[in-house]
């Protein structure tokens, strides 16, 4: 079982920058493929970014690609996304994931969520 918690939420004028962190209980973390997702009321929960566990290879959604980026810290069980240049449109409920194997970028795969953190952008 691995417990997901955010943190780092908050409220930011567009243009500022935010680090969302997650803290995860288990010992076998460094395997794990992380990822963050974000959803708005009223719309369906999107992928946003994502870790691998062995290589650290990474993948972003096109709405965020070279304005956040996703790491890890395997010694602190820790992962991050800094979210940088921030637009109104980045407000949303933010997510941590985490499963074992499979595509990075596929949603429904994943077994383990947080309870999310919000970000709230303002123009």
């Amino acid at each position: 079982q691995v417990q997901l918690v955010e943190s780092g939420g908050g409220l930011v004028q567009a243009g500022g920058s935010l680090r969302l962190s997650c803290a995860a209980s288990g010992r076998t973390f460094s395997s794990y493929i992380m990822a963050w997702f974000r959803q708005v009321p009223g719309k369906e929960r999107e992928f946003v970014a994502a870790i691998s566990g062995s290589t650290s290879t990474t993948y972003y959604a096109d709405s965020v690609k070279g304005r956040f980026t996703i790491s890890r810290d395997n010694a602190k069980s820790t992962v991050y996304l800094q979210m940088s240049s921030l637009k109104p449109e980045d407000t949303a409920v933010y997510y941590c994931a985490a499963k074992e194997r499979g595509v990075p970028t596929v949603q429904y795969t994943y077994k383990y969520w947080g309870q999310g953190t919000q970000v709230t952008v303002s123009s």
